[in-house]
């Protein structure tokens, strides 16, 4: 598993390493860091892959990681990156399969905020509808955006997305709430555009 070229490895631990990288932009700082790992993220692909598959998935995923390490604030690495490579293997299963109707859960919200960052084989709704629900985000407004963004993908409690958003608490509830449905309600209208099309 040699196969990405990096510096020796400089002792430093992860949050270090992520410092590191976030500050240099350089990708052997990346590199170094996700070496580490590398051996866990291809026995991931290794579940829902051949050998030479699950090699190119491990470069897909470094590829993935130079844009997302700079943007999220990571707590624990590896948990994160072993949430991130399930999900990133699953999406590519999907992309390689048939179209299919597929019926779309409401439930993607309730099920995201206990699933999402645990290593249980749950979440299996989340999962499927993985990319409808990050299109659907995007369609919120600024403040439900950030505020379910922080709340469920990042699980800080509502006095950390107040205090990380300047929305009073009141605010933040309510644009959680009214975020988590208009989620739903864009879900929605894509599974009835999707029965459509069929």
């Amino acid at each position: 598993m040699a196969f990405i070229h990096h510096n020796s490895d400089n002792g430093a631990d992860d949050a270090q390493m992520i410092r590191i990288y976030k500050q240099s932009g350089k990708l052997e700082d990346l590199a170094t860091l996700y070496q580490r790992y590398m051996n866990l993220v291809y026995g991931v692909c290794l579940r829902y892959f051949d050998e030479e598959a699950s090699k190119d998935v491990v470069m897909q995923i470094f590829e993935e990681l130079i844009v997302k390490v700079q943007q999220y604030e990571i707590q624990n690495f590896k948990s994160w990156l072993h949430v991130l490579t399930r999900n990133h293997c699953l999406m590519k299963l999907r992309a390689m399969k048939n179209k299919e109707s597929r019926e779309i859960s409401l439930d993607v919200l309730p099920v995201m905020e206990n699933e999402q960052f645990t290593h249980h084989d749950g979440g299996t709704a989340l999962e499927t509808n993985l990319q409808e629900m990050e299109r659907c985000m995007e369609t919120l407004p600024e403040e439900q955006k950030r505020s379910v963004d922080l709340f469920y993908l990042k699980e800080k409690s509502y006095k950390e997305v107040a205090d990380l958003t300047g929305y009073e608490m009141k605010k933040v509830k309510s644009y959680i709430q009214n975020g988590k449905r208009n989620l739903k309600n864009c879900m929605e209208e894509h599974n009835a555009a999707a029965k459509q099309s069929y």
